[in-house]
């Protein structure tokens, strides 16, 4: 044998005992090393698990009237695992699964290829609430439908339809995206989350642990007789309790309901920030947002011009009009811009530069005194404070430490921040091109009055005059105020939390109720004809703001009773014109919910006493 030869078969022979070593360790590490993840693998083959939805808690109003309850639905589902393999009958099911649920071909497949992605094992759930003639049928033909089951799975129901929508939110599957988040670490695809409102913020204490079977198959993956090895009953949520008084969000939905305009309402305690009522119009049904949506539903509900899914009391920016002249009168009176005791002449105009600021309908009063001007709504006053503020930033300082543009602190998801108009923000706005001029004392002189560039709305004016209510203190809006378990002892309560104490003058403050007051149920006040006759003493404000492209918009704000007052209650709509045309008699709808107890026994006093006085 030559040489060559013999070298080639000693490499041959070489390459061949490495192989084989290298087998050998992969056997031995398989069958030492690993051997016991292997045969956990093997025997988990075996097996299959599912999870089962836990119902999540109740959501209930202050005195436990239920506003969010669970219902048991049908669920129309498709195990991908089961259907037929031959692409034409898979195609032909599906087809008449979309035929049956009212869907396209495309768009169950497109559903299916979502869910999959997510959870590659677990069934797909094409439809809920499905009608028990659908499901008769498809039990009377399971052949045609092989991977096709019914399943009853819990839903959110609302009892009073669309009552609360903005602030209670809505519940879906958790996305891709989400199950990222350090929040829901513990979550599977296809686990229900709150996706708004108080279902995503206090969604930790509402959502349930799912329950958990497990049973044995046989190598087609088929149950087999008595082959369940483990059930976990799910856990349900914990109910949670909110601020809400449903009588107070009953009687504001119905008053925006009823002038038609889109608006929205705050009714808060201002010494806690507990929020009694809090609504926007147009408004939606929770329930019909329960996925898988129709096409129609997308563009009823999230492509709607009118945009019923915004919360107008939280997140909608506007200016206010007079509303806001209670806070120029403190920044002018704690800055020493202007005193109790002065009188400024008001002839209907301010000249300020060449440039005419008129009161509203030209009117002239005369000479008036902080009260008086609060009371008749006087432009050209408060033009006056604005124009001698101007350049100092106290008007600014003042609006900011009430809450005015900046976060509220509620406990609600999409908050808006808004804009307090400056001389900094403007002239910074000057110098980067995004307008023609910079900062001026027209600026400010509107500002005075709600108008201009400001940018707020509903709940930090309620903020703002809670602290005129309550003597300085910065509440934090808030709607949860517990969480019960299910035989309703309390579990946790959250407390009310206060962020700062503005310092302010009590008789500065004392001085603008009582105008305040006055502009209510004065005599010459501007809200006299809705709140004259209303037996409990309120000091309220109304306000006409106007907005480019729009008709001017209607607001009012009221503090009750007066002069210590428990409550303030905030309302503007969107083109509802004067503030004693629109806002003012919904405000007034929402007090006499609120006080609806104190009417009737003062009501019933006053009968008691006619008697004896006719008997007499």
């Amino acid at each position: 044998m030559s040489n060559r030869l013999t070298l080639r078969i000693a490499v041959f022979g070489g390459v061949a005992v490495v192989l084989f070593a290298i087998l050998f360790f992969r056997l031995w590490l398989i069958q030492v090393i690993d051997g016991d993840k292997y045969l956990a693998e093997a025997k988990n083959n075996r097996t299959r698990s599912y999870r089962t939805s836990a119902p999540r808690g109740e959501i209930l109003d202050r005195n436990g009237n239920v506003l969010v309850a669970n219902r048991t639905s049908l669920a129309l589902q498709v195990n991908p695992r089961k259907l037929p393999e031959d692409p034409r009958q898979r195609r032909a099911e599906l087809a008449r699964l979309a035929d049956l649920t009212h869907s396209t071909l495309p768009r169950v497949r497109r559903l299916m290829r979502k869910e999959l992605k997510l959870a590659p094992a677990a069934p797909v759930t094409l439809r809920r609430d499905v009608g028990h003639f659908l499901v008769y049928y498809l039990k009377e033909n399971q052949a045609r439908f092989p991977g096709v089951e019914v399943q009853r799975v819990f839903v959110r129901d609302y009892p009073d339809g669309t009552l609360a929508a903005h602030l209670l939110g809505t519940v879906g599957e958790v996305t891709e995206e989400e199950l990222k988040e350090p929040r829901y670490r513990e979550l599977q695809p296809a686990d229900e989350i709150g996706q708004d409102g108080v279902e995503d913020t206090y969604d930790r204490y509402l959502r349930g642990t799912p329950g958990l079977t497990k049973v044995q198959v046989d190598a087609l993956g088929q149950p087999t007789p008595n082959g369940r090895l483990v059930t976990q009953a799910p856990v349900p949520g914990d109910d949670l309790k909110l601020t809400i008084d449903e009588k107070v969000q009953v009687a504001g939905e119905a008053a925006l309901a009823e002038r038609g305009l889109p608006g929205a309402f705050i009714t808060m305690d201002v010494h806690t920030g507990e929020i009694l009522g809090l609504g926007s119009f147009p408004t939606f049904e929770p329930a019909s947002l329960t996925p898988p949506l129709t096409q129609a539903q997308v563009d009823e509900t999230y492509r709607n011009p009118a945009a019923p899914l915004a919360d107008r009391a939280i997140s909608a920016l506007y200016p206010t009009g007079s509303t806001f002249k209670p806070i120029t009168a403190i920044a002018a009176l704690e800055s020493g811009h202007v005193t109790l005791g002065e009188v400024i002449e008001d002839p209907g105009v301010l000249i300020i530069g060449g440039q005419e600021f008129k009161n509203a309908g030209e009117a002239a009063n005369g000479s008036v005194d902080l009260v008086e001007a609060l009371e008749v709504s006087s432009d050209v006053f408060f033009y006056t404070l604005g124009w001698r503020m101007w350049n100092t930033g106290q008007l600014q300082h003042w609006a900011h430490k009430l809450g005015i543009g900046r976060p509220t602190g509620i406990d609600l998801p999409g908050g808006a921040e808004g804009l307090l108009p400056s001389q900094h923000w403007r002239n910074q706005l000057y110098r980067e091109g995004g307008t023609d001029r910079p900062w001026s004392a027209g600026d400010n002189v509107q500002l005075a009055t709600g108008q201009g560039d400001l940018q707020t709305n509903p709940l930090q004016m309620a903020v703002a005059y809670a602290a005129l209510g309550n003597g300085g203190t910065i509440v934090t809006p808030h709607l949860g105020l517990e969480v019960d378990d299910a035989a309703g002892r309390v579990l946790k309560e959250f407390e009310s939390r206060s962020r700062r104490h503005v310092r302010m003058d009590p008789t500065y403050r004392a001085a603008i109720l009582e105008g305040l007051h006055d502009a209510a149920q004065g005599g010459r006040g501007t809200a006299v004809d809705v709140f004259g006759g209303f037996p409990i003493p309120v000091a309220g404000k109304t306000g006409t703001a106007q907005r480019t492209g729009h008709e001017d918009q209607s607001w009012y704000g009221v503090l009750a009773p007066y002069p210590d007052p428990r409550i303030v209650t905030f309302v503007t709509m969107e083109e509802g014109g004067f503030g004693s045309e629109s806002a003012a008699p919904a405000a007034l709808k929402i007090l006499k919910a609120y006080f609806a107890g104190r009417l009737a026994r003062e009501a019933s006093a006053a009968g008691k006493a006619g008697e004896e006085g006719t008997g007499g």
